[in-house]
């Protein structure tokens, strides 16, 4: 049967998916991340990416970016782990042993890493969450057939644009029946789906639909939804099952937005505020 709801704090088990800490423990008990992301003019998504990553709380974080750029984005990043490369093989010690991968912030020109990382994560059968955004998501424009055939455990962020051309279909048409869309991409990549925008819609290939009521119109700017791709992978990381990590994500990215906008107004709203009021958002969980 499937189930539609609207999404609220009470919805989630917010103790369980932020436990409280035992005093003796380091950062190996909180997972690891790895981020693929960034080129050339859009290094800043891969250390939004990460920033997000960062602010829900794995252990660690692993950026790969192009090895030109490694020590500009190591300096922008202190508490990231980064790495450079060009192929997938350059991260995949460090990507096969990470809890939750997310690819494609920034990627631009670098897209085609998204297929060889997609398939050497195929190839070692890996079970760790995968996050998809971006140009990972636009590497594989009019494939959705080639990207179901992965058997990962796959969630997408797309934004409707995105999820247009993945289905090569008009974005108009993706608006006018957002959890249609949603849901049937879902099913057929035997994954998540997270369509951003104005009441984002989360969706599983069981049918299940949540529709998520934080959020304001100033999170319409650049680099806003690279935060929302780390935040997803940072929990994901921590162990919080996919489906409750995808919605948790979702819901705080938009109530960080939403304090965000109180502190800075709508217009003046740009990524970094976001990031910055992650921890008042996780803090008034209670």
């Amino acid at each position: 049967m499937l189930s539609h709801q609207s999404m609220s704090k009470n919805k989630i088990n917010w103790s369980k998916i932020f436990p409280k800490r035992p005093a003796i423990s380091h950062k190996g008990d909180y997972g690891k991340v790895f981020i693929c992301a960034g080129s050339a003019g859009m290094l800043g998504a891969a250390v939004l990416c990460s920033r997000g990553a960062l602010r829900t709380g794995p252990g660690l974080v692993y950026l790969g970016v192009p090895e030109i750029s490694k020590e500009i984005v190591n300096l922008a990043t202190p508490e990231v782990i980064v790495l450079g490369g060009e192929k997938a093989q350059d991260f995949s010690t460090i990507m096969l042993k990470a809890d939750a991968i997310a690819v494609g912030p920034g990627l631009g020109s670098r897209r085609k890493l998204a297929k060889q990382i997609l398939n050497k994560l195929n190839a070692a059968r890996t079970l760790s969450p995968v996050i998809l955004d971006a140009d990972g998501l636009n590497a594989f424009s009019g494939e959705l057939t080639a990207l179901a055939k992965y058997n990962l455990n796959l969630i997408l962020t797309p934004h409707p644009g995105e999820l247009a051309r993945l289905l090569n279909v008009k974005t108009e048409i993706i608006q006018k029946n957002r959890e249609k869309f949603a849901r049937e991409t879902a099913r057929i990549i035997k994954g998540i789906v997270v369509l951003k925008g104005d009441q984002t819609v989360v969706a599983d290939q069981t049918g299940q639909i949540y529709i998520n009521q934080t959020g304001n119109p100033g999170l319409a700017s650049g680099g806003i939804g690279d935060v929302l791709t780390g935040m997803i992978a940072g929990l994901c990381a921590q162990k919080v099952p996919a489906w409750e990590a995808a919605i948790a994500g979702v819901y705080l990215h938009g109530l960080a937005g939403d304090l965000a906008a109180k502190a800075k107004g709508e217009y003046s709203l740009i990524a970094s505020d976001l990031v910055e009021k992650i921890p008042d958002a996780i803090q008034s969980l209670g």
